[in-house]
């Protein structure tokens, strides 16, 4: 399942988020895996879309991050995926 992730930097501050991450890589679990990011032209927040088959392996790399960032999470769907479920509902 691909989850898109809103991450808004605490206190608006992007630094602590990217020392880290320079320091200590991702952090995220085997399992999870990154596919691509951005981020707004303020560095207010990150847009970040991660994948995995296990929903709890998300919650563990929030885990260790929660301290620098709050976090919104959504589950998507590729618009292909997404088309074919709604023509399958009608």
């Amino acid at each position: 399942m691909l989850y898109m992730i809103v991450e808004h930097f605490k206190n608006q501050n992007p630094f602590p988020v990217y020392q880290r991450f320079r320091e200590r890589g991702r952090l995220a679990p085997d399992g999870l895996e990154y596919v691509a990011s951005w981020v707004d032209e303020s560095f207010g927040c990150c847009f970040q879309l991660m994948e995995t088959t296990d929903r709890e392996l998300l919650d563990e790399w929030m885990a260790n991050w929660n301290d620098l960032v709050d976090f919104e999470v959504f589950p998507v769907l590729v618009s292909q995926e997404a088309a074919e479920k709604i023509w399958a509902q009608a």
